[in-house]
This record gives structure tokens, sequence and C-alpha cells, in this order.
């Protein structure tokens, strides 16, 4: 019987703690494009057990993906591909966010849906950011992002909109693309008997997640999760907790769509407490 395979995408906070969370008796295969830190994580990870192999990886690259893909399907039975890999606002240019947040999730949908086995699952990462985009956008973008051939994605013309001309913009609407192209790869994964969904987490206590809080946009962020109805950051555990759930079986008839899990900050924005400006 071939070895069931675990790929987690991004070595940061919640990708450590979904590789924690899925990768007990399983073969784990851990995917960064950090080679420091990917190394510190496998080592970490190897300490506490786990069976683990480090590949250094660069998302926005279609080859390099497929290399990663092929590299987990050689090591036995991918049964779980995590997508974790993303940049920030604050940490990225509007063409790297659009390089490795848009592209990159749309590179990841493309090569392990080619060699997911069947009964398996994915969850690709996205944000609030996506949900908080959504219904803003007219229907012929939305379509053009979940359709698009991944190798055209970049050539939409919607790019040079100066309303996307910001990270953050570029940020909120990847983020909408890839719950978009998630239900949109939700068929082709399920012609190989295997589901896909997305988790759009709040504001996460992440390194990253900290990164934003102390940026410009940081008191309208802890202004959302005061208006929030928990009224507390998110941890990667619980980002762990609802991947574990879309992983497992009793989501088997849940695919193509997305888990909102920001502790209610969308649901105060859209009820009016709090204006999302």
């Amino acid at each position: 019987m071939a070895d069931e395979v675990v790929v987690v995408i991004g070595a940061g906070g919640m990708g450590q703690a979904i590789a924690r969370r899925q990768g007990s008796g399983r073969k784990l295969v851990l995917a960064d494009f950090d080679q420091a830190g990917l190394d510190r994580t496998v080592e970490a990870l190897r300490g506490e057990g786990h069976q683990v192999d480090g590949h250094v990886v660069d998302v926005s690259s279609a080859t390099s993906v497929t290399d990663l893909a092929d590299a987990a399907a050689a090591a036995g039975g991918v049964v779980q591909v995590i997508h974790t890999a993303g940049l920030s606002p604050t940490q990225a240019t509007v063409d790297r966010i659009l390089h490795v947040d848009l592209l990159g999730v749309a590179h990841v949908l493309d090569a392990f849906g080619a060699v997911v086995a069947p009964g398996g699952a994915g969850v690709v990462i996205a944000s609030m950011a996506g949900s908080l985009t959504s219904g803003r956008l007219p229907a012929e973008l939305e379509g053009a992002l979940a359709l698009t051939p991944t190798d055209q994605l970049l050539d939409l013309p919607f790019w040079t909109d100066q309303a996307f001309a910001s990270p953050g913009a570029a940020y909120g609407l990847a983020k909408r693309a890839n719950q978009l192209r998630v239900q949109a790869a939700s068929r082709a994964w399920g012609a190989r008997r295997a589901r896909i969904n997305s988790v759009s987490p709040g504001v996460i206590s992440t390194p990253m997640g900290q990164e934003e809080l102390d940026s410009g946009s940081g008191a309208q962020m802890r202004a959302m999760v005061e208006a929030s109805g928990t009224k507390r950051l998110g941890t990667p555990g619980d980002i762990a907790d609802a991947v574990a759930f879309l992983l497992g079986p009793e989501s088997s008839f849940v695919t193509g769509t997305d888990l909102l899990v920001d502790g209610g900050v969308v649901a105060a924005v859209r009820s009016g407490a709090l204006a999302n400006g």
C-alpha cells in the first residue's frame, strides 16, 4: 500500500499548525520559498516525530509547482493538499501579490488537480478580504477571475484599472479570485473523485498578521475585530481546525465552497456594526 502523502505549501504559522494537525501517520511534504525557514521547520517537525521532506517552491512559477506536485506523487498517494503560501499588502508590491497570491493559487489548483489521489481533498487558504470584495466586482470580472486559463490570468485588461493599483486592493482581488477559482476547480478535482475547498481566515495572530496589525491599516483591523462577535484575534489552531474538517470524512459532501473563519468580522461589517471603509 502506497504511503499517504500530505502536502503543505507555506511553512508559516498556519502552515506549521496544519502540518502538525494533519501529518501524524502520514508522509509530509512541506514546501516554501524560503530555504532557511523551511529547513528550520522541517527539522522541528522531524524532532516531533513527523516523517517530513522539505521542498523549495516558487508558486509564481508553473514549472516549480508542477515539479513539486510530481515529487509529491512519486512519494505516495497525495491524499491532502493545503496551500497556505501568500504575501500580505504590507509585504509586497502589487506585482508580487498578483504573482504569488493570484497566479500561485491557480498553479497549485492546476498541478495538484492532476495528481491528487481518488478520495483526496485540498484546501486553499484565501482571506476574509476576498469575502469583503465579493459583491463589489462586476460579474464580468468575477467570471474572468474564475475561468481564465492560468497562463492568461495576468494578461487580463482589468489590471490596468487604477482601482486595483494599491497592494491592499490587489490583495482583496487576488483573494476573491482564490475563492472563485476553487469553486471552478471543483469539477476537475471531482473528476478524480477528489474535493477542493477554501478557507478565508480573518485577522490571525501569526507573524504576518502581527505585521499587518502594526501597519497603517492596523487601527482599522483592530476596530473590525472589536466589532466582531468574538472580539478576538484568531489563532493558527482555529484555522487548522477548520482545515481538518474540510479534509476529513465529515465533509465528504462539501466541495467548491469557501469557509469563512473570521470570528464574525465580515458579519459585523455587513450588518452595519462597522462601516467597511
